[in-house]
């Protein structure tokens, strides 16, 4: 999969279910292949979003309301989450696996699961690695994605992050 190097802007939806309604996100400019996003439903927590050729949805960024990161994977692959449903999901950095629980969701009618950790750091991890693959409880590869730019587009959201106070 490649991403989509067109600046698409997607309408905000809740990535947790302590948020009552879905915000737009605010557009902060396109680095590398990702759109810099802050999302008010977050406590304006900053983000980067990438969209590729299946429309399958990658965004990783901060929660400013809970201190903590978060990546999310929209893609039809996942099947029929329930929103607000934890679901046990596996991914792979460059070959490192990771054990999760995500939290089930939708985008425009588009299934998603979200990992949220406490390690904000752990964001900038992500961005250091060539490749992310998730795996859905079944052990079923759900999507396999290139993180080329992320590190580039990460700095980006984490200035935007600092200048939100």
């Amino acid at each position: 999969m490649k991403p989509l190097f067109a600046l698409i802007l997607v309408a905000g939806t809740v990535l947790g279910s302590a948020a009552a309604t879905a915000q737009a996100l605010i557009d902060k400019g396109f680095v590398s292949g990702w759109n810099v996003m802050v999302d008010p439903a977050f406590g304006n927590g900053c983000l980067i979003q990438t969209i590729y050729q299946d429309r399958s949805v990658v965004r990783i960024g901060y929660d400013a309301l809970n201190n903590r990161g978060y990546f999310v994977v929209f893609n039809k692959a996942w099947g029929d989450l329930k929103e607000g449903q934890t679901y046990d999901i596996r991914f792979d950095l460059d070959g490192e696996q990771f054990n999760a629980k995500a939290t089930g969701f939708y985008l425009d009618r588009v299934p998603g699961a979200g990992v949220f950790f406490e390690d904000r750091e752990f964001i900038h991890a992500i961005a250091a690695r060539k490749g992310l693959t998730v795996y859905n409880a079944e052990g079923q590869r759900v999507m396999a994605i290139d993180l080329k730019g992320s590190a580039k587009a990460l700095d980006y959201a984490r200035k935007c992050q600092a200048a939100q106070g």
